[in-house]
């Protein structure tokens, strides 16, 4: 069995009209919902012993903020703005029993969707909003063997609904 956690970056910040898309940080909103959604992963004991990130900064900097114990950590430029085809191909690849991916919209919103076999009913899951996190199961031995919609859902979480 193996484990795969889709998520969102956390909302970024545009004040700074002079960065580059790709070096957008956090706003403080986002800076708060990347420290719950970590929170609430350790609190549920969902914590990934291999990492995807996309080396954007507010990808990176979602990363750190989730406080997670320490697990190898690819940060791939090929996973920035990237398309759901790719983030699968880079799944297939890894070796983690427990894999997080922290990247993009729309890549992971439609990655999302291609990988569980059963959507949520929420209302949310098809924009994936901000720090948005899904938590799948997959029975197979390796990634490798991965199929699209084969994913079964044990969580979807918005921060939003952290804070009701």
């Amino acid at each position: 069995m193996k484990r795969l956690i889709l998520m969102r970056h956390a909302k970024s910040d545009w004040s700074d009209l002079d960065a580059s898309d790709h070096e957008r940080t956090l706003n403080p909103r986002g800076i708060r919902s990347a420290t719950e959604m970590g929170a609430w992963l350790k609190q549920n004991d969902i914590l990934p012993d291999q990492i995807l990130c996309s080396d954007a900064a507010r990808t990176q900097q979602t990363l750190e903020l989730l406080g997670l114990p320490e697990a190898p950590v690819a940060f791939q430029r090929n996973l920035y703005l990237a398309q759901a085809e790719v983030m699968a191909q880079a799944i297939k690849k890894q070796s983690g029993e427990c894999l997080l991916l922290v990247a993009h919209n729309p890549g992971i919103a439609v990655l999302a969707e291609q990988m569980v076999g059963q959507p949520p009913k929420d209302p949310e899951f098809d924009s994936f909003p901000t720090c948005a996190t899904l938590v799948l199961d997959f029975d197979i031995a390796e990634w490798s063997e991965m199929k699209m919609g084969t994913g079964m859902m044990q969580h979807f979480i918005v921060p939003r609904s952290l804070t009701e």
